[in-house]
């Protein structure tokens, strides 16, 4: 249940960031994405800057799924004065129809890494593809700063502290501007399914259709019954 997820797993530590800060980089930034298999709103990414410097993380934290919102919302402030440095970059559902979700990923955490006060020689970040520097680069990306290296680790957001609150507070940004979202277009449950693929999303997208925030580039209405789309 939710409420056992408050607490469930291991916690996630420094472990890896401390072998790679040893092993040469001074500035390492966790990074995670959230809102990339969302149907609506934009795509966002958290980068959370450690050094040798960085103590015990926050009691409590885990990867953002595994926690209750009002746990995710308590953790930003305390994670905010645990890191280095925080930033979050955001990309639209106008910006992913034009450019693709990947290029859309790079553009969100470039201009995540143009907020960030401490410059990373390393971005560690969650999963096995590395959307950080291998998609080309939007035009509208404000940085020409690359990280000089990228490391990519499955389940990252479970392991590496830095990760889990990159995931945290970019959860959180994000869940704040779907639900103001929910206000300006209030037929599609926002508030509580934050864009993705509920029941009530869908059956509002069958109905009335997307608005100016889905993204029109993806299959939007997907449904076992074919008979409700014939001569569409």
């Amino acid at each position: 249940g939710r409420r056992a997820g408050v607490t469930a797993g291991r916690a996630p530590n420094l472990k890896v960031e401390r072998d790679l800060l040893a092993a040469g980089s001074v500035v390492v930034a966790g990074c995670d994405e959230v809102g990339r298999g969302s149907l609506g709103g934009p795509v966002s990414v958290g980068l959370v800057v450690v050094d040798a410097t960085t103590r015990r993380p926050p009691a409590g934290l885990r990867d953002s799924k595994l926690l209750a919102p009002a746990v995710r919302e308590s953790l930003v402030p305390r994670i905010e004065s645990w890191s280095c440095c925080w930033a979050i970059g955001s990309a639209s559902a106008a910006e992913i129809d034009e450019i693709g979700i990947l290029r859309a990923l790079r553009l969100a955490g470039e201009r995540a890494l143009a907020h960030l006060r401490v410059r990373p020689d390393l971005v560690l970040l969650d999963g096995n593809y590395d959307w950080f520097t291998r998609p080309e680069r939007s035009a509208s990306s404000p940085t020409e700063i690359e990280p000089n290296q990228v490391t990519l680790k499955v389940k990252a957001d479970l392991t590496c502290a830095s990760v889990a609150a990159a995931s945290v507070i970019a959860k959180v940004a994000r869940d704040r501007r779907m639900i103001e979202l929910a206000g300006l277009y209030p037929w599609y449950g926002w508030q509580a399914n934050k864009g993705y693929a509920a029941p009530e999303h869908r059956a509002a997208l069958l109905e009335i259709g997307p608005c100016e925030e889905h993204r029109k580039s993806w299959h939007l209405i997907l449904t076992d019954e074919p008979s409700l789309l014939e001569g569409a």
